[in-house]
């Protein structure tokens, strides 16, 4: 028996989600919080799959093999237009580097490139989800399908600018306060690596009709979409979770999934604040340099990014 409790899962415990988190920590020293944050959810979602195919130790299956299929999942979802390269890239990074921390040893190194392909993050194209009668259509059609949720997540993400985690653990009734005092509001809960840099969005009719259907949504007893006695990855990563489900329907409606909203946000807000289309709807720059610079500023800081050359990604070239 080693440090832990349980000699599952090369000594750190039981659960596999747990055993990566206490490895990742280990590895890094009990420090970069942030950076073990951020893997440690990437991991989750791993094992969410690999509980899916049946495993519960990884100590008793060969760790490459394991890490070989879920890429080849990952490279399914890029071809299917459910996650970015970026995402599938980082999520494949993150097995090796979790893998390498419960092992000691770097019998896993999966190439992302070679399985999500190379990153093109110069969007050329508006998103789809720029169409706004295309989302209300979406979110009439998952509302329809009892899908109450995945509707609310929908409209958060795409009148805020959130991630989908962001949208499902919001605080909904502080989003509320907040916006009736300030008219905007804090995105604190579900950043990515906990990040806790204040984020204030302004909110206006849109936001408003969007935290209002987010509240009839949320279940009983709960402050934000997650019920009492539910997990996020039952909620939003499971395969059987609303918002996994929800997925099949925004396809249908041309939507390639929720995290296309926070461009389409991007690209609006770029409009209010220089008066011009984004690159990315335009085909080209039409802003002054100083007011798209100036623009993307704003919008990296709304995003939760610290750089503003992400914003390539979202509005388009800054050139």
């Amino acid at each position: 028996m080693g440090r832990y409790a349980s000699s599952r899962n090369f000594g750190y415990g039981k659960q596999m989600a747990h055993a990566g988190k206490q490895a990742l920590r280990d590895h890094y020293g009990q420090g970069h919080h942030g950076t073990v944050a951020t893997h440690a959810d990437r991991w989750e979602i791993f094992t969410e799959w690999a509980r899916e195919q049946g495993i519960r130790d990884l100590a008793k299956c060969d760790n490459r093999d394991l890490a070989t299929a879920y890429a080849e999942h990952v490279r399914a979802q890029v071809e299917a237009g459910d996650i970015a390269v970026s995402t599938a890239q980082n999520r494949i990074s993150t097995v090796n580097t979790t893998f390498a921390a419960l092992r000691g040893d770097r019998y896993v190194q999966i190439s992302p490139r070679d399985y999500a392909g190379p990153r093109d993050s110069v969007r050329t194209m508006a998103p789809s989800s720029f169409d706004t009668p295309r989302v209300q259509h979406a979110i009439t059609a998952l509302r329809d399908a009892g899908l109450v949720r995945a509707a609310a997540t929908l409209e958060l993400a795409r009148t805020f600018g959130v991630r989908r985690e962001e949208a499902v653990k919001a605080d909904l009734d502080r989003w509320s306060r907040e916006a009736a005092r300030h008219g905007a509001v804090n995105v604190i809960d579900g950043t990515k690596g906990g990040r806790d840099a204040a984020r204030w969005i302004p909110v206006d009719d849109a936001q408003r009709q969007a935290l209002a259907s987010a509240l009839a949504a949320r279940p009983e007893g709960s402050h934000n979409l997650i019920a009492p006695g539910e997990s996020y990855a039952q909620l939003a990563i499971s395969r059987s979770g609303e918002i996994t489900r929800g997925r099949e329907i925004l396809k249908q409606h041309g939507l390639p999934g929720y995290h296309d909203s926070r461009a389409a946000y991007a690209c609006q807000r770029y409009e209010q604040i220089t008066g011009r289309p984004a690159p990315a709807v335009a085909g080209e720059r039409l802003a002054p340099k100083d007011e798209d610079r100036q623009a993307r500023a704003v919008i990296s800081a709304e995003l939760g990014h610290g750089r503003i050359d992400v914003l390539v990604s979202y509005v388009g070239s800054s050139r």
